[in-house]
């Protein structure tokens, strides 16, 4: 009984990080949680004695489900994927949980996701592993069946292609914030050609209304079009920090209806991120996101 204690106190010393690496790997929280879980039934049924590093032992357990995860929805989703937000973690001011603090460790925004979700799994896998959790090569190369080199080499393309993709906000939150209130101060007045100023010109805008309901529209002119319908009078815009970035929560009638995360790059928005799927919505606790937050 003291071992089977001892063990499950490790697991749970070891479940934030495993639950960050999840949802950085697979974007879904509940994906993430089952990954995390899994991996608990696999412990249980080890010979525990024989592992020497428990906190490796996991992580690459956790990669290794969360790899198969990806393989299994690139062979069944297609072109879909890429048009599905991830699920947005929003931050509350005083959150203490230790399994939600990881996941928005060095978080910089919904725009990272969509990102990854275009990279194949192992490119994803071995550029989260290590540059985001300073994960060795010579441990994620097993996961991959590739080399130490060959691993080094996935997570070059992969950065390379993030860097390309440049979806790293300014790093002043309170900045963000201040170009997010003016786009909505804009949308409210009416003032289009406001609204287009705070708009890069290539801006693009991202929304995910359900299972074969994406839609994706480019330039700052045609996103403010749309983007004019999230200030309308009978919508509540509550601010929120969405994955660790600016954001909104929109509110209709008192009931949350999307979740909005932008990228803010050099003051203007360059990104806008909506998810308004009704179903996953209801699954947020957006409890804290209150008027005036």
């Amino acid at each position: 009984m003291t071992a089977d204690r001892d063990l499950t106190a490790r697991f749970e010393a070891a479940r934030p990080q495993l639950g960050a690496v999840a949802y950085r790997m697979l974007g879904s929280i509940d994906d993430a949680e089952d990954a995390v879980q899994e991996a608990w039934l696999r412990l249980r049924g080890s010979a525990t004695d024989d592992i020497a590093n428990l906190d490796a032992w996991l992580t690459t357990v956790v990669a290794r489900i969360c790899l198969n995860t990806l393989r299994t929805r690139r062979a069944r989703g297609g072109e879909e994927l890429v048009e599905q937000l991830p699920d947005p973690i929003i931050d509350a001011a005083e959150d203490s949980d230790p399994e939600h603090r990881a996941m928005l460790a060095d978080a910089v925004g919904m725009a990272l996701f969509v990102v990854l979700d275009t990279l194949p799994p192992a490119e994803r896998l071995a550029f989260v592993l290590h540059d985001a959790f300073a994960v060795p090569f010579d441990q994620i190369a097993p996961i991959v069946d590739r080399s130490p080199d060959a691993t080094r080499k996935l997570a070059s393309r992969a950065r390379r292609r993030i860097e390309e993709a440049n979806p790293v906000p300014d790093g002043d939150l309170a900045a963000q914030r201040a170009v997010v209130d003016a786009f909505f101060a804009a949308g409210r007045s009416g003032d289009f050609d406001r609204l287009v100023s705070v708009l890069h010109p290539d801006a693009v805008l991202r929304g995910d209304f359900g299972p074969g309901a994406g839609y994706r529209t480019k330039g700052a002119s045609s996103v403010a079009e749309l983007a004019q319908s999230y200030a309308g009078p009978e919508r509540e815009v509550r601010v929120a920090t969405v994955n660790g970035a600016a954001g909104a929560v929109i509110f209709v009638s008192g009931r949350p209806s999307a979740v909005m995360g932008f990228l803010v790059r050099d003051g203007r928005i360059t990104s806008i991120d909506v998810l308004a799927d009704p179903a996953r919505i209801a699954k947020l606790d957006l409890g804290a996101v209150g008027p005036g937050d």
